[in-house]
Order: structure tokens, then sequence, then C-alpha cells
């Protein structure tokens, strides 16, 4: 197998960290990695927090949900879109400035996912582990006064890296025949939709037998995911972009 497909193939949560330090030389592999992503039009609408201060670890602690892994990896990495610094660039040069509106908003997004998902896999590939961390949207706006954000930019996504003290279980993934459409998109039968979950269901429920709830869709929907959550993180969000100057 290709080396490359087998390390993507081989991926997992990591959230229990060892005691060591990220070297420079080491961590800068990792960013110079990132930036490498694809981006749109090339113009890289993304901006990349290095957070090793365990004081700014901190006062991050409570925005993300008080994860443990926030503070145990040695370095946590927040990835934003960006557009403050390219409209900066374009007043400098007499350009119109454009980019303060909802679909620049997801350019940067996009933007910064992409290059997030480089700096992971760089990091897997030399012997790092990386959770990431839906917190980062969901706290986005209290991230953004803790990163001390300017105007046209929103920390979307992040990670904690570091290296594993743990080999966590490979998470089970939907069958590939659940996922992929060939030519246009496939509608399946309920019937069908109970197969492609069947064995997802089966492998996540051991994690939350706990929890008192009888399957896995209910743990998505009442445990991990309401419908009151995602209400308040749409509207905290919608806040943040106006705030922001992406919603002009």
């Amino acid at each position: 197998m290709n080396t490359v497909i087998e390390q993507l193939k081989s991926h997992r949560s990591v959230r229990k960290y060892k005691e060591k330090t990220i070297s420079s030389e080491v961590l800068d592999q990792i960013l110079e990695a990132a930036t490498m992503a694809s981006s749109s039009g090339n113009m890289q609408a993304y901006s990349i927090i290095v957070t090793e201060d365990e004081k700014m670890k901190e006062k991050m602690f409570k925005a993300h949900f008080e994860q443990s892994m926030l503070m145990e990896a040695p370095v946590f990495l927040t990835f934003c879109a960006d557009f403050n610094r390219m409209r900066r660039w374009l007043k400098i040069r007499d350009a119109a400035n454009n980019f303060d509106n909802f679909m620049s908003f997801m350019i940067g997004s996009i933007d910064a996912i992409l290059a997030s998902q480089n700096a992971a896999i760089a990091a897997e590939s030399l012997g790092l582990g990386i959770c990431y961390m839906g917190t980062t949207l969901a706290s986005s706006t209290e991230l953004s006064e803790i990163l001390e954000l300017p105007e046209n930019v929103i920390p979307v996504v992040g990670f904690s890296l570091g290296y594993p003290d743990e080999l966590p279980e490979k998470r089970k993934r939907l069958p590939i025949e659940g996922i992929i459409h060939k030519e246009k998109y496939q509608q399946y039968p309920f019937y069908e939709i109970a197969k492609i979950y069947e064995e997802k269901e089966r492998e996540g429920m051991k994690r939350y037998q706990d929890v008192g709830i009888e399957n896995l869709a209910k743990v998505y929907t009442e445990y991990k995911y309401t419908e009151e959550s995602h209400i308040k993180y749409s509207k905290d969000l919608l806040g943040l972009l106006e705030k922001q100057r992406f919603l002009n």
C-alpha cells in the first residue's frame, strides 16, 4: 500500500499526550506543510495561531469545554478564516476593499480547514498525534476575544498536538457505498440507510452504554448535539460574523 494512504487509514484522535515538547524544527515543518495546502485564488485567506504558553491555554480552557487534551498537549493550533491581512494589503495597494461578506467567510473557512488537514497529516507522518476540537467553532466568540482577533478574522477549527501517550482503537467509519455517489446523488431507501449505519451503531454504542439512551441516533441528537445547543451556536456565530464584518 502507498505509505501516505496507509497513514491516512491509520488515523486516530489522540487525547492523551506524553510530557514531551515539540522541537521548533518539527513544529516549523508542520506549519510549513499547512501553508502548502490548496487555497482559493492562492489568497491563503487564513491564519494559524500557535498556543504553547500555559497561561494562554488556561484562558482557552473553559471556551474549549474544559477538555483535558488542551492542557496536556504541548501545542494547540487554531486555524482562522482571515481576510484582515488581505484587506489591509488591498488598502495599501489602492484596490477595492472587498471580502467583507459571507461568501468571503466561507472561502476563508475552506482555506483554513484545508491548511489544518495538511498540518494534521504532516504531524502524524512525524509521529505526533492530534485531536480536532469542535469547540473552536462553537466557542468562536469567546476565543476571538481571548486570541485578540481583529475584524475579518474568525476561529474555525483547531486541534491539540503532541506525542501520543495512548493508542486508541480506530473508530468505525460508514461503508464507502454509503458515502460515494456515481454521477448524481442517490437517495437511499430507509432499509439501506439502516444497513449503512448498522455497524457504526453497534460499535458506537459501546462508548455510550452508561448514558441511558437507547441508540446512537438519539445519542447524537439528545446527548452530544442537541437542537438547542446548535441553535445557540448558530446565533453566536452569526453575531460574530456581523461583529467581524463578514455580513456586509
